[in-house]
């Protein structure tokens, strides 16, 4: 996109005047990028921003995914292509079947969708610090064209087919780091925050090896696995938000308001979801910490009995016949 010829008003200065500096302070936006500012309603501006784009990257909080897409519904062409960074499970499983945002969005608009999670936060990313990530796609094709355009000297990306773990790993790791949040704002050290990675990470697998037994182990190794759930659980949204949770008692919603500033903390939504996915299939014996994460943040469970909750956790079981011989 050229922003000497910008349409319909456009203007690389009206851009950066629309920049949310409480979002992105000292951060420049490059003359490639613009943004349409003229149309009156959503809809009109969805459609001049979408009607001819080849690339539809979805950057939003996933509950209101459903809606935007209905917006896009017919406005976009049926060779593009869409990308999701949403952190989140959708709010369509059944009691059969497990399903995901990218789904949602690639039947709502009848294009293919990749999905693209990983151990970069956004302030590192807008300071051009180096970071990567990782392309989940089941077309090969598309993931191979997509990092052409996202791979760049400080964001490296590595693609891989297998997109549903890619895309559950991203939503996870945030219910996880409402765990270390917890664990921090409860005075508790890194033997303990790492105890509870760790758990958080086995009960990822389990999640979503139990929903799609050909995952491959591997793409835990990536950057959307082990790697975003230590950033997320040391530097996160999440983490912060719970931290205060712990520490305060005052209810999520003001201090996602006081403390994030207009950005959200997806990590209690995601795991009311995951604990309604899990009981509907009667494994919540598989998952205490998922659960106890939950019933925290309605305030069903004291904060402070976070880790009695997980104490006995399966991993704990004794496995040392199976292990041994």
């Amino acid at each position: 996109m050229s922003a000497k010829k910008c349409p319909q008003g456009f203007s690389s200065k009206s851009v950066l005047k629309k920049c949310p500096q409480k979002k992105c302070p000292q951060r420049f936006i490059r003359k490639n990028v613009r943004k349409n500012l003229s149309a009156k309603n959503v809809r009109k501006k969805l459609y001049v921003l979408t009607i001819d784009a080849d690339i539809l990257v979805f950057v939003v909080p996933h509950q209101f995914v459903e809606k935007l897409c209905n917006q896009l519904k017919g406005n976009v062409k049926s060779s593009a292509v869409a990308v999701s960074l949403i952190k989140g499970l959708s709010g369509k499983s059944t009691s059969s079947k497990l399903r995901l945002i990218s789904e949602d969005i690639s039947e709502t608009l009848g294009i293919d969708a990749a999905v693209l999670m990983g151990a970069n936060l956004a302030p590192e990313v807008a300071n051009d610090n180096f970071c990567e990530a990782t392309i989940g796609s089941k077309n090969l094709a598309t993931a191979i064209e997509l990092k052409k355009l996202f791979h760049t000297d400080n964001f490296r990306i590595n693609i891989v087919q297998d997109f549903q773990t890619v895309e559950i790993c991203g939503a996870l790791k945030n219910v996880v780091a409402c765990a270390a949040g917890f664990s921090d704002g409860l005075g508790y050290g890194d033997n303990t925050k790492a105890a509870i990675i760790r758990l958080g990470l086995m009960e990822m697998m389990r999640f979503i090896e139990y929903f799609y037994p050909n995952t491959r182990i591997k793409t835990f190794f990536e950057s959307c696995g082990i790697a975003d759930l230590v950033t997320t659980c040391y530097g996160g949204r999440n983490r912060k938000v719970c931290e205060a949770f712990a520490k305060t008692k005052r209810p999520l919603y003001e201090l996602e308001a006081e403390l994030l500033k207009g950005q959200s903390a997806q990590g209690p939504l995601t795991a009311a979801e995951l604990y309604d996915v899990i009981k509907t299939r009667d494994l919540l014996k598989m998952f205490p910490l998922f659960e106890a994460v939950h019933n925290i943040c309605i305030g069903q469970v004291p904060v402070e009995e976070f880790i009695g909750k997980i104490r006995n956790h399966p991993e704990y079981e004794d496995r040392s016949n199976a292990e041994f011989h």
